[in-house]
């Protein structure tokens, strides 16, 4: 996979985000509060539950978008496909960014998410065509927050169950539902302990992988507390050079159907992969 040149992350960038989130209280006397106001959610708790609210609603359809920055140049990986939420499995579509001559250099590829493991299709770098590669995504510097041009949806989820010094931005308007906006760190070691069973293997990589477990993101609820857009900042030193990546989960058409079905074992690839 492209992502895997910049070699195992070193740290990720910025500091914590202090708390600015306030609520004003106005006290006149003989005037009261409108019957219909409602306070606003404690940030931090509102951001950590997201990944519950997700469980609850089952299913949805996912859009994933990586941007990778280093020595001036930028590309993005996009991804679209759906992810069950209780099974913790996923289907994506991955297309990597054309070349110079705006032709596509690679097929696009199809990734199987599953708990503990990747499953990719179209990988290239020698695999023939007809056959899948797996990976442990356990066994991964960074969890598979990167490796895989896509970031896991659950494992997006659940990365904000570390969430701290968490800010409420403000309400906005995102593909028609109006959001609230927030914006923090999140501690991937808190995560990974906090996490879903079948998730916090991978999160526990990540957190040894990353010099610096600190994660800057903004993260977009609707009025269910679902999650519906996530943004985070990775940041990580490769042969001198500092590797910036965002990554970018869109979360729409909750309770469609996901279906995921894993290759059989004679159609994995058993060979060497390049990198």
């Amino acid at each position: 996979m492209v992502v895997q040149r910049y070699g195992r992350p070193r740290g990720v960038g910025g500091g914590a985000l202090a708390v600015t989130a306030s609520l004003v209280a106005a006290a006149v006397a003989g005037c009261a509060a409108p019957e219909d106001a409602k306070p606003l959610p404690d940030p931090s708790g509102a951001v950590r539950g997201a990944a519950d609210a997700l469980v609850r609603t089952g299913t949805a359809k996912a859009s994933t978008a990586m941007e990778m920055a280093a020595g001036g140049t930028r590309v993005t990986i996009r991804g679209e496909g759906g992810y069950d939420f209780r099974r913790r499995t996923g289907r994506l579509r991955v297309v990597l960014p054309k070349d110079a001559a705006g032709t596509s250099a690679h097929r696009p590829i199809t990734e199987l998410l599953t708990p503990g493991a990747l499953y990719m299709k179209n990988r290239g770098a020698g695999v023939p065509a007809d056959k899948w590669v797996r990976v442990d995504t356990t066994a991964l510097d960074d969890g598979n927050l990167v490796t895989g041009g896509a970031t896991d949806p659950g494992a997006a989820a659940e990365l904000l169950r570390g969430a701290r010094d968490v800010t409420y931005v403000g309400e906005t308007e995102l593909a028609g539902v109006r959001v609230r906006h927030y914006r923090g760190v999140a501690d991937i070691a808190a995560a990974a302990r906090l996490a879903a069973p079948q998730l916090r293997g991978p999160l526990a990589a990540a957190a040894k992988g990353f010099s610096i477990d600190t994660v800057p993101f903004d993260a977009y609820l609707d009025g269910d507390g679902r999650l519906r857009k996530v943004r985070h900042q990775f940041s990580f030193s490769n042969q001198g050079r500092t590797v910036a990546v965002a990554s970018t989960t869109l979360l729409y058409g909750f309770g469609a159907p996901v279906e995921v079905t894993l290759p059989e074992g004679r159609d994995i690839y058993a060979g060497k992969v390049e990198v």
